[in-house]
């Protein structure tokens, strides 16, 4: 018996979804920039992403900030990033 691949069909998607999960980070960037508390500016000019993958909140009230001490954030900006993340891979691995 012999078999031969006429159309290799997971790999297109596989390549798609590689692509997709590439631009997740700086949108998650930019969705979690958005939802940082704005009073002078600092907090959202010092969240900066780092090497592509990393969010990185370098300020001294970061943690206080994302506990949900700003009446702008009640959430804090990480839970909903996390909600974000989760959305957004969920429609890249569902193909949509």
């Amino acid at each position: 018996m012999k078999f031969s691949l006429v159309k290799d069909g997971i790999t297109p998607d596989i390549s798609k979804a590689q692509r997709e999960l590439t631009e997740v980070a700086p949108e998650a960037w930019t969705f979690f920039r958005s939802h940082t508390p704005v009073r002078s500016g600092n907090a959202r000019r010092k969240t900066v992403l780092e090497n592509k993958t990393t969010i990185n909140a370098n300020y001294p009230y970061a943690v206080k900030l994302d506990q949900g001490s700003s009446n702008q954030a009640p959430d804090g900006m990480t839970k909903p990033t996390e909600a974000f993340l989760k959305k957004s891979f969920d429609k890249i691995m569902k193909g949509r």
